[in-house]
């Protein structure tokens, strides 16, 4: 018996007012040994959060959207609530249970997915069809936001380091259920772990201290050359195998592919994936040079881009992949678009 397909209902996204152009980094930009690494070259713009504007706050913005599209009881039946922080605002908890609240929402399970990364908008639809299945649930939601832009890369210890001009804020939110007649279909999805790698990815300061230690030192992702060629390395080859995985499962060529929507760290691994995958640049549609690398947000903000312009269009086959972090995660999947509803 087949199982009835995860299937996408709607998606939404939302950016910060706030539009930074390269400039303000680069009147901050200081001599550093990575400053001409190819990990590091800016976009023209990324959209910071507003001061005191929280996850969910974000997340609550892309569901207003969603509600004004669909109406205000779209989201009524919703079950499953997960949601993704780069940030969270308390680290025992993540605002799962807040934004549930304040959306008037009574799901029977609450889900804070912090170890996703760049792929958990992936991830999480995964775990979502999980819980639909095993808990009879109606609608899932996933809220997914990007704050640490304004939050981390603005610091002044951290504004003129060459990693300081790639992140941008964003959020954004999607309904799933389970159904095999309406909605955009998951047609095979893979997530894969690799744990032996997560230690490279690593918070510092000058003077070192741990993150919830107070002290002089401003925290930031350590990037070392050694640090960056394992990380290029790694997801060079990643993405692409892992969405090659999906599309052999699902019986498509990738070259055959009508869209391959990825995360966006920077512009050599955009053009990488789409070379290893055999794609012209006009299937491979990303937001990194209006919004800079938006981690686990990118990849729904991106989707919904290219669907609201026109480009994505009911019956379209779209590749979703992303690796995480250093390398310690990667997942795919592959949805046949529906249109929307």
């Amino acid at each position: 018996m087949t199982a009835t397909p995860t299937c996408l209902i709607d998606l939404a996204a939302y950016l910060p007012e706030n539009r930074v152009p390269a400039e303000y980094f680069a009147k901050y930009a200081a001599d550093d040994d990575l400053i001409d690494n190819v990990m590091f070259r800016a976009p023209a713009f990324r959209h910071h959060a507003g001061e005191g504007e929280t996850s969910a706050d974000m997340i609550l913005e892309a569901a207003r959207v969603l509600t004004d599209r669909n109406g205000g009881d779209f989201l009524d039946d919703v079950d499953v609530v997960l949601t993704h922080s780069q940030l969270p605002e308390v680290p025992v908890r993540g605002c799962g249970g807040e934004v549930a609240h304040r959306l008037g929402l009574r799901p029977s399970t609450v889900l804070d997915v912090h170890n996703g990364g760049c792929a958990a908008f992936i991830h999480m639809i995964d775990v979502a069809g999980a819980l639909l299945r095993a808990g009879g649930g109606r609608k899932a939601l996933l809220g997914l936001a990007q704050n640490s832009a304004a939050q981390v890369f603005t610091q002044e210890q951290v504004r003129g380091k060459p990693q300081a001009s790639i992140p941008g804020d964003g959020a954004a939110v999607a309904v799933l259920t389970l159904s095999d007649d309406h909605g955009s279909p998951v047609l095979g999805l893979t997530c894969h772990s690799y744990g032996q790698y997560a230690g490279d990815m690593t918070g510092v300061s000058s003077p070192p201290r741990k993150y919830w230690e107070a002290g002089a030192g401003q925290i930031h992702i350590g990037f070392t050359e050694a640090k960056i060629a394992k990380v290029l390395a790694r997801g060079n080859r990643m993405v692409p195998e892992t969405a090659i995985e999906v599309a052999d499962a699902i019986g498509v060529r990738p070259s055959d592919l009508d869209w391959f929507i990825t995360n966006q760290p920077n512009r050599i691994f955009l053009r990488n994936w789409r070379e290893a995958m055999e794609l012209p640049d006009s299937r491979h549609p990303d937001t990194f040079d209006e919004c800079g690398n938006l981690f686990a947000v990118g990849i729904p903000v991106t989707l919904d881009t290219a669907v609201a312009d026109g480009r994505i269009r009911k019956g379209d086959i779209v590749m979703t992949a992303a690796f995480a972090h250093a390398g310690d995660f990667s997942a795919a999947a592959a949805l046949r678009w529906g249109g929307r509803p």
